[in-house]
């Protein structure tokens, strides 16, 4: 029985920008799609632009990074992306996978420092390039 067809949707969650990622339609490629600046205090509106999404572009799947601190405890970070997951999860009926994100925004800087992109164009589209990067590892480990 062949696989659905669908995207899934990459989120680098940060308590300040949401960096989303889709796959493509065969869920081979991960290309940066947003950035969503929020406040984490009201996540409403963020919220509602990834169900939005999510319902828009045929998304089947969710991998969301989970800022984990190096040392293995749970960062105040960590507690708010698996608040925001659930949350997700009630609005979209998808159930998150979690990626352990650690470093992917260093990766995303190095590669766009690599491809000789300037510091404000980086500023806008880090939390893109570092969805991208968690996508596309999920993506590679489901081949």
């Amino acid at each position: 029985m062949p696989a659905p067809k669908g995207r899934v949707l990459g989120i680098d969650f940060g308590s300040r920008h949401i960096g989303v990622a889709l796959s493509d339609e065969l869920r081979i490629i991960a290309k940066g799609y947003e950035t969503i600046n929020w406040n984490s205090i009201d996540p409403e509106w963020a919220l509602n632009r990834i169900t939005e999404i999510v319902r828009d572009m045929n998304v089947i799947a969710l991998v969301i990074g989970k800022p984990t601190r190096t040392d293995g405890d749970k960062s105040e970070t960590e507690l708010m992306a698996e608040e925001f997951g659930k949350e997700l999860e009630k609005r979209t009926g998808l159930t998150p996978e979690w990626k352990d994100e650690r470093f992917t925004t260093v990766l995303a800087s190095r590669y766009m420092h690599d491809m000789n992109m300037n510091t404000r164009k980086q500023r806008k589209v880090i939390d893109q390039v570092a969805a991208e990067i968690i996508l596309q590892e999920y993506l590679d480990s489901k081949r």
